[in-house]
Parts: structure tokens; C-alpha cells; sequence
């Protein structure tokens, strides 16, 4: 669904993706593993086209990201940010409806709304929650009202950033085994970045390792564990001793 072919990107004399190379095949869960500042955000913005690449091509089901119509092309993506970016002034249901209610998306108000409501529901929050306000919910409840919105427009590809950061351990779990159930319900292509080992674990298809720019491994979730790559074996077990250098 997503390939990857020499991606480059620079800030100034910063050079964040040093030739990245990587395909998400249709339908599974791809996620990416990594240190803070090493690209992984950057990547995904370079798909979506909110930053462009300096040098290589990224296709999306065979088309080329850069020549794709927008609408058309970001319409068949889902997101869940990292900070959940709820909208304070909007009522819940409007922020899980937002892409509904505007744009080639746009539904009759009440049918977005129904649509909304369905979507909290399928995430564990009752109807009622949907004209509550963000600032009236928990953590854990905005994390669900985020991956709510992310699903609203049913879409082909969803990406996740950090999806549990800030969330404690019950709560990681019950967001991680959501994002399971829903991605293998929708049959969606899914990208996750994040550091959390148990999303990991619980999310992944496939795992990819971003290090110095790079794809330093990719493989099945099945073989993440006995895989020989140190930079891997340092990251998944929290080794400050390795090729990855501890910022000190």
C-alpha cells in the first residue's frame, strides 16, 4: 500500500532521513520503532505531504504521493496524533465528526452526528459523551475520542503517533487492544510510531527500525525477539550499552 524508495530530509545542515527505504503491505500493521529525534514523525508527515522530501518517491496503492490529487488523496487517511489535538472549542461529537462536516466528506449535520456517535460507541464511550466538551474528559477518554475521529471517515490507511504516551499502563492496554480490534475489523493499512514496547507487541504485523536515518531492520513481529540486529535487541530491551549512543 505505502512504499518508501531513498527518502531524504534535511532541516538546514540536520539531516533527518538518510535514504529510507520501506514498503507497508496492504492491510497489515506496520510499526515503527526508534529513538526521540530520529525521523520517525518526519516520515510520516513526508507520506501525508505536510513536509516534502529532498530527495526520493513515495507511492500510495501505486500512486505517486507528490502527483495525487489532495482531497481525494488525504481522504483516504485517518490519524490519531499524539497529544490527541481535540479541538476545546468543538463538542465531542463535532471533533469525531470534524472531517464530516466539511471538505468532499461533508454528510447532512445529523447523519455526521449519528455517524459520530457510532464511532464512540465502537470505542467504549457512551452517547452521552458527545456533547461534552475535551476539557470535561480524561486522558484515556480523549485518547478514545482521537482514535473515534481517526475511524469516522473509514478510511484505507490509519496512523497512529505514540498512540499510549501519556497514558498509564490499564489504560495503554485497553487503547492498544482497540487499535488492534479496529484495524483488523476495517481491514486497514495501518503505521504506528511509538516506544512503547507493549504497543509494539500488541499492534505490529510487521516492525520497522529507524536509526540514524535509516531502515536499520525490518521484519514479522514474530521474529523482532530472535533477530540479531544489536540496534534492535538494544532498543527492545532498553540496553544503554550498544551501537545506539545514550544522549547523556
Amino acid at each position: 500500500m505505502i512504499t518508501l524508495s531513498g527518502i531524504h530530509k534535511a532541516f538546514g545542515p540536520n539531516k533527518v532521513l538518510r535514504g529510507v527505504d520501506l514498503s507497508v503491505p496492504t492491510g497489515q500493521s506496520m510499526v515503527i520503532i526508534g529513538g526521540s529525534g530520529t525521523g520517525k514523525s518526519v516520515l510520516l508527515k513526508c507520506i501525508l505531504g505536510l513536509v516534502h522530501p529532498d530527495t526520493g518517491t513515495i507511492t500510495v496503492d501505486g500512486q505517486d504521493a507528490d502527483t495525487a490529487a489532495r482531497d481525494a488523496f488525504l481522504a483516504r487517511f485517518g490519524m490519531l496524533f499524539q497529544g490527541g489535538a481535540l479541538f476545546d472549542s468543538l463538542p465531542v461529537w463535532q471533533n469525531v465528526a470534524f472531517r464530516l462536516l466539511r471538505g468532499s466528506l461533508k454528510r447532512p449535520k445529523a447523519e455526521a452526528r449519528e455517524i459520530a456517535i457510532e464511532k464512540l460507541r465502537r470505542v467504549g464511550l457512551k452517547p452521552e459523551t458527545a456533547d461534552l466538551f475535551p476539557a470535561e474528559l480524561s486522558g484515556g477518554m480523549q485518547k478514545r475520542v482521537g482514535l473515534a475521529r481517526a475511524i469516522a471517515a473509514e478510511p484505507e490507511i490509519i496512523f497512529f503517533d505514540e498512540p499510549t504516551t501519556g497514558l498509564d499502563p490499564i489504560m495503554a492496554g485497553v487503547i492498544n487492544e482497540l487499535i488492534r480490534e479496529i484495524v483488523t475489523e476495517m481491514g486497514a493499512t495501518a503505521m504506528t510510531i511509538t516506544h512503547d514496547m507493549s504497543s509494539v507487541r500488541a499492534i505490529a504485523d510487521r516492525v520497522a527500525m529507524l536509526h540514524s536515518g535509516v531502515i536499520q531492520w525490518t521484519g514479522p513481529i514474530a521474529e523482532m525477539d530472535t533477530t540479531a540486529d544489536p540496534y534492535v535487541q538494544q532498543f527492545i530491551h532498553g540496553r544503554a550499552e550498544g551501537p545506539i549512543e545514550a544522549v547523556r
